[in-house]
């Protein structure tokens, strides 16, 4: 499910580096003794501070630079100690180090008490400052905020206590001797600390973010996050009210501040683990669980921020199952993108779509003991490391010292989409997670273009829709969502994402999972505070957020559904006149049209965007303009020219991404240029077949939606149609409504097919099927007797019509016109038509296959029938 790249490894990055320098101490060729390597913190940049022991019964602490790849020597102890916690300031001129002393054995640091809290001077290695000496743990971290000085002669350091209070010292350095680096005033550190949190029962320290996140509680668990400025002022900006279990917490708990190798909480002593988690865009998720006691079922709750919801899962683990030995009483909350994967080893993996989160379908459930994250060790010593906003986050295995980068594994993916159903188990339990795995591999990887080819080689391998959704429609909105979503986020609570969301009755199988009960609340009652001035950058998108869904939850529909339009557009196709409804569209088509990737058109595969096609261009205005009010009405904020840019771009990348799918599977199919010939006398191979087949099933999802199709598209599939199909079999979908003809398509038909028999009838059969303009119109384009006949019944009946409108009298037949008693001779009549001519337009005139001489005699044959001269 995961892919992992490993990071770093404390065996090949330090391990060996510090036996060469402890060999080196010692004087001799190789080191052999005990080293004790531990980790002690991740600090923001990257580095990793670490102990060890030295060789001549010291303890060392180190750090690893990340970027240069390179360790260095920090401090040194000159006794074993044991260090609980430790962090550097930016500058490396100050370490802050807690140490857990034995306070029974007969050697121990003065003042004897459980921990002892230092401030050391390291460049140099000089002062040493005691800041506590307390009988609880303490933890210690410097801020690291960005800076634009080049020279900072303070730091700032929290110090975080088991007894629940968190203290901020305002650390003053000086430059002595040029160099040297010293504390300002050390003895008035401590009484110029300042006390940020009073009381907390846990607590959580994001360092790339520099927030420290804490649980009060009084009446009700109350969350807070304070947020530390580059100016290394700070305020509370969030409260978040939490329901959770009474006595959530045992003891004090510490969450990513460093590593305390001799204080370790037993997983099944803690009844709540709790961690917070935030992205760039604007998204913050609550994450806890309650332990596994009689290992029927896990319950745990996200609690969506910037969605205004939580949502609390319980998931029974089956009686199969539960006679594993449990090794592990937590899930892991493991952040990915905008994904929460939450994963307990050996019985389940759940992927929750915190962007998509109102059905469960779009959020892959995996279960069973064969359930794995390829993970080489027990997921019990396993520590999620808080990366930055941006990525994913690190996997620490404490235990051999290896920190790995995780990501969602599309090859994985790729394999739910292709595995077929077991056979115990019908197909539609399998659809949920085919259509989870669809919309992450689109969404949120659907910018790898390779990766996206073989989403619609899978589509052409599967093209019958799945019982429960169309994987061609949710290929089309899934799609599209990401596009549109990347140009703007506020777009993710009105755009359609799904086609499952347009069903007036959602599938059994898509809105329940087995095994899985969720409940859902509404309404989280966050409240922001702060000046205004602060809420800048993350903390004005999660307000933002948290504010649009609140709005729009509050009206009725604020998701964009594609069928409602298709009352207006059966409105639309039965206007005959001219209207400046009609125009309007035609004004938007343009706009769409002219957005289209349209460079090199003659070089493109797909012969698209190269004629007009009337009915799609209206429906692409249609589907503008309807967009474009939708979004007026629920995103005012985003202003009129923005939106009509989004909708403009939105229809066009429709266009663009059908282009694209057909030219995929032209080219995985290795069509050639004689497929579009319709002249050829050969029948259409597998090939062809396959690709009308793709086309039809993309023309049937496009129905559905009522979404509109490249202008091309229908002559496209009608030429395939001609090619794969028995000629009845074609007229049956015209019959049917499958088929739409357009005039390039009937062109083509006339003068690309000779004229045999079969050829024959098959064109008087469409000709038939045509309504009477658009026939008069396509019989220009047939060399062939009856259309000429026609053409020249038609031209003399115009005349003659023209003529007596003038003259006061009319026809009352359409073939057969009625006479009067002073009827005209026949020389007369040869003169008048003659006349007329000679103002009058050709009717032939640009027609190639058109044979004037032969049209004469045939104008002066039916009339002499007309006249009672001759007889047919």
């Amino acid at each position: 499910m995961l892919k992992f790249k490993q990071k770093f490894d404390l065996h090949r990055e330090v391990e060996s580096d510090i036996l060469r320098k402890e060999a080196s101490v010692c004087r001799v060729k190789e080191y052999s003794g005990a080293l004790d390597i531990r980790i002690l913190n991740i600090e923001r940049d990257g580095g990793i501070l670490y102990s060890w022991k030295g060789a001549t019964g010291t303890t060392r602490i180190g750090k690893y630079d990340s970027n240069t790849k390179q360790n260095k020597l920090l401090y040194t102890f000159d006794k074993q100690v044991s260090v609980s916690s430790c962090s550097l300031n930016k500058e490396e001129t100050l370490l802050a180090v807690s140490l857990a002393q034995n306070t029974r054995g007969e050697e121990r640091l003065r003042p004897i008490s459980k921990c002892l809290t230092l401030l050391i001077e390291i460049h140099p290695i000089n002062n040493t400052k005691v800041l506590k000496a307390v009988d609880c743990r303490v933890k210690v971290q410097f801020l690291n905020s960005e800076t634009d000085r080049r020279s900072v002669l303070e730091s700032h350091l929290l110090l975080l206590t088991e007894d629940g209070y968190v203290d901020l010292y305002h650390v003053l350095l000086t430059k002595q001797e040029g160099y040297r680096v010293v504390m300002a005033n050390p003895d008035h550190l401590t009484k110029t600390a300042e006390r940020i949190v009073e009381d907390f029962n846990w607590v959580q320290w994001d360092g790339h973010t520099q927030r420290l996140y804490y649980l009060t509680h009084n009446v009700k668990f109350l969350m807070r996050c304070v947020q530390f400025y580059p100016s290394h002022n700070c305020e509370t900006v969030l409260e978040l009210p939490l329901d959770l279990p009474a006595n959530p917490f045992r003891t004090v708990k510490f969450v990513n501040l460093g590593f305390d190798h001799y204080h370790v909480e037993k997983a099944e002593q803690e009844p709540v683990r709790m961690e917070v988690f935030t992205n760039r865009i604007g998204s913050m998720c609550v994450c806890y669980s309650q332990p596994i006691k009689d290992k029927q079922e896990v319950i745990y709750t996200v609690l969506l921020v910037h969605k205004d919801c939580s949502r609390a899962f319980r998931v029974s683990l089956g009686s199969d199952q539960s006679q594993q030995k449990a090794t592990q009483f937590h899930p892991l909350f493991i952040p990915i993108g905008y994904f929460i994967l939450v994963y307990l080893q050996g019985y389940f993996l759940h992927c929750i779509n915190t962007r998509q989160q109102e059905m469960l379908c779009h959020s892959l459930f995996l279960s069973g003991p064969d359930v794995d994250l390829g993970l080489q060790c027990q997921s019990a010593n396993i520590t999620v490391l808080h990366a930055e906003e941006e990525s994913n986050g690190s996997l620490l295995d404490l235990a051999t010292g290896r920190i790995h980068s995780a990501e969602l594994s599309p090859a994985y993916l790729l394999q739910i989409l292709r595995a077929d159903p077991p056979s115990r188990c019908p197909s539609g339990e399998s659809e949920p997670q085919r259509l989870a795995a669809l919309h992450c591999l689109l969404v949120y990887m659907g910018n790898n273009p390779n990766l996206e080819l073989k989403i619609i080689e899978w589509l052409c391998d599967n093209v019958n829709p799945f019982e429960s959704f169309d994987q061609i429609q949710e290929f089309i909105l899934a799609s599209l969502y990401r596009i549109s979503y990347e140009k703007s986020l506020s777009l993710d609570k009105v755009l359609p994402y799904s086609s499952v969301c347009d069903k007036k009755e959602i599938p059994v199988c898509l809105s329940k999972v087995p095994g899985v009960s969720c409940t859902t609340d509404l309404h989280t009652e966050c409240v922001f505070k702060g000046k205004a001035r602060s809420l800048q950058g993350f903390w004005l998108e999660l307000q933002w957020n948290t504010e649009r869904t609140k709005c729009l939850d509050a009206g009725p529909n604020p998701r964009y559904r594609t069928s409602h339009i298709r009352g207006d557009w059966d409105e639309l196709r039965s206007e005959r006149k001219p209207s400046s409804h009609m125009t309007h569209m035609q004004e938007n088509t343009k706009k769409v049209l002219s957005t289209v990737d349209t460079w090199c058109l003659d070089k493109k595969l797909v012969p698209l965007f190269q004629e007009e096609d009337q009915q799609q261009r209206a429906l692409i205005g249609l589907t503008v303009d309807k967009l474009r009010e939708h979004l007026n009405r629920h995103l005012p904020r985003l202003g009129k020219k923005k939106i009509d840019s989004l909708v403009v771009n939105y229809v066009a990348k429709l266009l663009e991404l059908i282009r694209h799918m057909l030219e995929s599977v032209w080219l995985k199919s290795k069509l050639g240029p004689c497929v579009l010939c319709l002249s050829s006398t050969q029948q259409g191979s597998p090939a062809e077949w396959s690709v009308f087949h793709f086309m039809f099933r993309i023309l049937e999802a496009t129905r559905g939606l009522c979404l509109p199709l490249p202008p091309g598209y229908h002559t496209l599939l009608s030429v395939f149609a001609v090619r794969v199909l028995p000629h009845h079999t074609f007229l049956q979908y015209i019959d049917h409504g499958v088929l739409q003809l357009t005039e390039t398509f009937l062109s083509r038909l006339m003068t690309d097919l000779d004229n045999s028999d079969a050829n024959e009838r098959l064109k008087f059969s469409v000709l038939k099927r045509l309504p009477e303009p658009m026939a008069q119109r396509i019989y220009h384009m047939w060399d062939h007797p009856v259309s000429s006949a026609s053409i020249s019944r038609n031209y003399v009946r115009t005349l003659l019509e023209k003529y007596n409108k003038n003259k006061g009298f009319a026809f009352t037949g359409r073939d057969k016109p009625g006479f009067r008693p002073e009827f005209l001779p026949l020389t007369y009549l040869a003169k008048v038509l003659s006349d007329i001519e000679e103002q009058a337009l050709n009717p032939f005139e640009e027609q190639e296959n058109v044979d004037a001489r032969f049209v004469e005699e045939t104008a002066l044959k039916q009339t002499l029938i007309l006249l009672g001269y001759e007889e047919k």
